[in-house]
């Protein structure tokens, strides 16, 4: 019995397989068409990984250059849902036309015949009888197997993977190359690319209310539960607070629980020594920033407790020795979650809240993060009463203007989120009343939200210093 292979070769030089027994041109026709839509279907490809892939920095020095091809490059980046949807629909076509050509030419080039010899030598080799298929079944699989693979084959490594690793390393040269081609195919295929991307915005926007609604009301749900499954007894409204705050702990930003940059007592760098410990004793805290002329520049900390040994030294003395340089810089933006994570790896129990823009603006210490949970933490050296406020009668009080908005719903016993939808950023009293007089208000002025009465007690030119809440009286 021949082999398989042998069976192959045969084949590759039987009659019914010469170049005169199919016509040539036809074939040689439509191989040509397939290698020029393999390369258009690679620059296609390619388009995509390059437009996509320019930064920021060749946006902008393709705005300097001036020059048509740059800004038909920025017009293309500027709708970049409908550009991909171009590329897509025309990488489509394309491959619809490469696959029926190339299954032209491979019907022509390899004929029935050859599958159907093959198929006879499968059938009736041993190893290969618990197939349990006919001649025809065996030189059909054949046959679409190898048409397959071939394109396959061609398409991923000629039509996608090769130009991709080009245009990742060229891709600005590739899309001013590609560009003009882009618009012109942008406009030709514009009617079926704006029903995609209107249809791409319309199930995003569903999925997106889907998912925030369900958001909400799986939060809302849980709030429920805790209040109904939590015991009835003196310490279950604590309880419930804990919980509700473990709830919403992820969702809390540094710049909600932070120390503002005004409230911080911090150091000189050159400040004496004499200086240094009366500003330790009447601060009563563990540790203090330390900056150099301006609080931008920050330097270091200093561990009161480092200087316990030095009380009685001189106003010579280098305490500056002493400031520890290991230093956390966090963002506004970051989540209380993940900087509590950041001070269990770091070992860390204070860090340096920092701005968009890079300034500081602000402090957040490991006790600030677990009061967020467990409520208000006290020791030998807090005073009574962090919170700067006044408590009138069981309705109005007076805090000030610097106060957070989160300390203010908790001593008035008030949800954290009462504010919420009037705050905009806002984090402090002062900010909530910019927010609902849309300018810094004259004194006793009054303004309102949800039954709640806000009167301005006293202001200065650049800030609301006091206010004066008015809750609502329980019916």
């Amino acid at each position: 019995m021949d082999s398989i292979p042998g069976t192959f070769f045969a084949s590759l030089f039987n009659s019914s397989f010469l170049l005169a027994d199919f016509p040539l041109l036809e074939v040689s026709g439509a191989a040509i068409l397939i290698i020029i839509l393999l390369l258009c279907s690679a620059l296609i490809s390619g388009s995509e990984v390059a437009f996509f892939s320019l930064s920021p920095n060749d946006i902008d020095d393709l705005k300097q250059e001036n020059s048509k091809t740059s800004e038909r490059i920025i017009k293309l980046k500027e709708m970049p849902r409908t550009l991909l949807a171009t590329i897509l629909i025309s990488n489509n076509f394309i491959n619809i036309g490469i696959v029926v050509l190339s299954h032209f030419v491979l019907g022509k080039i390899m004929p029935e015949e050859i599958f159907t010899n093959w198929a006879i030598q499968i059938g009736a080799a041993d190893y290969l009888s618990f197939l349990d298929l006919s001649n025809g079944d065996i030189a059909w699989l054949v046959e679409n197997l190898i048409k397959v693979v071939g394109v396959v084959f061609l398409l991923v490594l000629f039509g996608e993977v090769a130009p991709k690793v080009y245009a990742n390393l060229n891709n600005v040269k590739l899309a001013k190359m590609m560009s003009g081609s882009l618009r012109v195919l942008n406009k030709f295929f514009s009617p079926v690319s704006k029903v995609l991307v209107n249809w791409t915005n319309y199930i995003e926007g569903k999925l997106e209310a889907k998912a925030q609604k369900a958001s909400l009301m799986s939060k809302e749900d849980i709030d429920e539960a805790i209040e109904l499954t939590v015991r009835h007894d003196d310490n279950a409204e604590e309880e419930v607070d804990i919980l509700k705050s473990i709830l919403k702990f992820g969702d809390v930003t540094v710049k909600q629980i932070m120390r503002s940059r005004v409230d911080v007592i911090a150091i000189e760098f050159r400040t004496g020594f004499r200086e240094v410990l009366k500003l330790a004793r009447r601060a009563g805290v563990s540790r203090i920033p330390v900056f150099d002329d301006d609080f931008d520049n920050i330097t270091g900390i200093l561990y009161t407790k480092d200087l316990v040994g030095h009380t009685d030294a001189g106003d010579e003395f280098e305490w500056q020795a002493l400031i520890r340089t290991d230093l956390l810089y966090v963002p506004e933006s970051k989540k209380i979650s993940d900087l509590l994570k950041e001070f269990q790896q770091q070992k860390l129990h204070m860090a340096m809240v920092v701005d968009e823009y890079g300034g500081s603006s602000g402090i957040a210490t490991l006790e600030d993060v677990l009061e967020e949970v467990i409520g208000e933490i006290k020791d030998e050296f807090d005073d009574l009463s962090e919170i700067d406020f006044t408590k009138k009668n069981e309705f109005i009080y007076v805090f000030e203007g610097k106060t957070l908005l989160n300390d203010m719903c908790r001593v008035m016993d008030l949800d954290t989120t009462t504010f919420d939808e009037a705050k905009g950023d806002a984090d402090t009293i002062a900010g909530l009343m910019l927010e609902l007089f849309g300018q810094i208000p004259k004194i006793n002025a009054e303004s309102s939200y949800n039954q709640y009465r806000f009167k301005i007690v006293s202001v200065t030119k650049r800030r609301v210093t006091q206010v004066q809440i008015t809750l609502p009286k329980k019916t």
